[in-house]
C-alpha cells in the first residue's frame, strides 16, 4: 500500500513514519515543505491512503495560517480530483477548531474542505481535532508547553507558567500514532463527524512542571517514577528524549571496603530498591536477619553460597550459586543469612529488597548464621 504522508518532518509525521516502517509499510511517500512541489502531484496520483498532517501553527503573519491550513489542504485535494482518487484522507485539524481564533478558524476551514470533499466524491474522510499532543521528537520552544518544559529542565535553562491551575488536555503521539495506523484498517475511533484519540490525559501545568523536576532530581535520589500511572510513564520517556546527549550517564555512590562494594542502583516509592553488591573471594557478608523485610539475591558474576538459619533453629541451609545458572533466591523473614564467594575472582550480586532503607527503622538484626 502507498501512504502519501504530508508534514512527514513534523512532529507527528516523524513518529508516524517511524512506526509504519516498524510495521512492514515500505512504501511511503513523504512530502514536506522542503519537498519538490511537482511531487505533490504524482503522490497524489500514487497514493492509497493520505495522512495529511501538514499545517501552519506559528506563522509570521495571521494570514499565513489560513494559507497553510487552509490554502495547502486546497491544493491537496484538488490534485486528488484531477486524478479522480477517492482513496481515504485523514487529516489532523485541532480542539480549537471549536475556538474564535485565527489558527482556529483555519483549522476550521480546513475540515469544511474535508467535509464538502467527502460529500463531492464520496471518499472516506479522517477529521481528527488534536489536543495537545506530546512525546518525543516534538520542537521545544514552539507550540508545545511540554517540549519546552522538558527541554528546559533537562538543560538548566528556566521554565515559565505564569497560572499553575491550567488544566491542559494531553495525547501522547505513541497513542496518537496507534489510532492512524488502525484507521488504515477502517478501525478508527469515531464518533459522529470526528474521529478520536484515547486517552486524553487532563493535568494542570503545575503537576507537570511538579513531574518533570521529579525527573530531574531523581537522579541524585536514585529513584524512578510512579510507573504505574500511565501519563507518568509517557512524560518520564518524554523527558529522557531531551537529554543532552553528553549527560545520557550519571554516577552512583559506590560504598566500597576492603570487603568488596555496595551500590544502590534504584529506588521506587511502591516496588522497593535495587542494589549491586560486589564480594571479593573469601569474603562473607550478612549475617543478620528481617521481622518484615524481605529481600531477592541473583548472582550474575562469580561463584558462592548463600545461608540461612531460622533463628529458632540450629539447622543451617545452604544454596549455592554462580554465574554458570542464573538463578533468583528468596531472603525469607524471620532466617539469619549470609554470602559468601567461594570463587578467586569478584562475585556480583544483584539485590532486591521490598522497601528503601530507612535509617530510622532498618529492620535489619545481627546474628551469625
Amino acid at each position: 500500500m502507498k501512504i502519501l504522508v504530508t508534514g512527514a518532518k513534523g512532529f507527528i509525521g516523524k513518529n508516524l513514519i517511524a512506526e509504519l516502517k516498524n510495521r512492514g509499510y515500505t512504501d511511503i511517500l513523504e512530502y514536506d515543505m522542503s519537498t519538490d512541489p511537482s511531487l505533490l502531484d504524482t503522490y497524489c496520483q500514487e497514493a492509497e491512503f493520505i495522512f495529511h498532517l501538514a499545517g501552519v501553527n506559528r506563522p509570521k503573519e495571521q494570514s499565513d495560517f489560513m494559507v497553510g491550513n487552509f490554502g495547502f489542504t486546497s491544493i491537496l485535494l484538488d490534485a486528488l480530483r484531477k486524478h479522480k482518487n477517492t482513496c481515504p484522507v485523514m487529516i489532523s485539524s485541532s480542539i480549537q477548531a471549536a475556538l474564535d481564533n485565527p489558527y482556529g478558524e483555519s483549522k476550521k476551514a480546513g475540515e469544511q474542505l474535508m467535509m464538502d470533499y467527502e460529500s463531492e466524491t464520496g471518499t472516506k474522510v479522517l477529521i481528527y481535532r488534536f489536543p495537545n499532543v506530546f512525546g518525543k521528537w516534538c520542537k521545544p520552544n514552539y507550540n508545545s508547553a511540554v517540549a519546552t518544559f522538558c527541554h528546559n529542565t533537562a538543560h538548566d535553562l528556566p521554565i515559565t507558567v505564569n497560572d499553575p491551575s491550567v488544566e491542559m488536555n494531553l495525547v501522547y503521539v505513541d497513542d496518537v500514532v496507534n489510532e492512524l495506523i488502525n484507521a488504515i484498517n477502517g478501525k478508527e475511533n469515531r464518533t459522529n463527524d470526528f474521529c478520536e484519540v484515547n486517552p486524553v490525559h487532563e493535568i494542570t501545568l503545575g503537576k507537570i512542571v511538579e513531574l518533570i523536576e521529579s525527573f530531574k532530581t531523581s537522579r541524585e535520589l536514585r529513584s524512578v517514577p510512579d510507573m504505574s500511572d500511565a501519563f507518568t510513564k509517557k512524560l518520564y520517556s518524554t523527558y529522557l528524549s531531551y537529554l543532552p546527549t553528553d549527560q545520557f550517564s550519571y554516577d552512583l555512590k559506590m560504598n566500597v571496603d576492603d570487603r568488596g562494594s555496595f551500590t544502590e542502583f534504584i529506588k521506587t516509592p511502591d516496588r522497593g530498591q535495587v542494589s549491586v553488591n560486589v564480594s571479593k573471594p573469601g569474603i562473607t557478608k550478612g549475617n543478620h536477619w528481617h521481622h518484615t523485610k524481605n529481600e531477592k539475591f541473583l548472582v550474575v558474576a562469580g561463584v558462592g553460597v548463600i545461608r540461612f538459619r531460622d533463628i529458632n533453629s540450629d539447622e543451617i541451609i545452604e544454596y549455592f550459586v554462580s554465574d554458570e545458572k542464573f538463578e533468583v533466591v528468596d531472603i525469607p523473614t524471620g532466617y539469619t543469612h549470609n554470602i559468601e564467594n567461594l570463587g578467586t575472582t569478584d562475585m556480583v550480586t544483584i539485590m532486591w529488597v521490598n522497601e528503601v532503607f530507612d535509617p530510622e527503622q532498618p529492620d535489619t538484626y545481627f546474628e551469625e548464621v
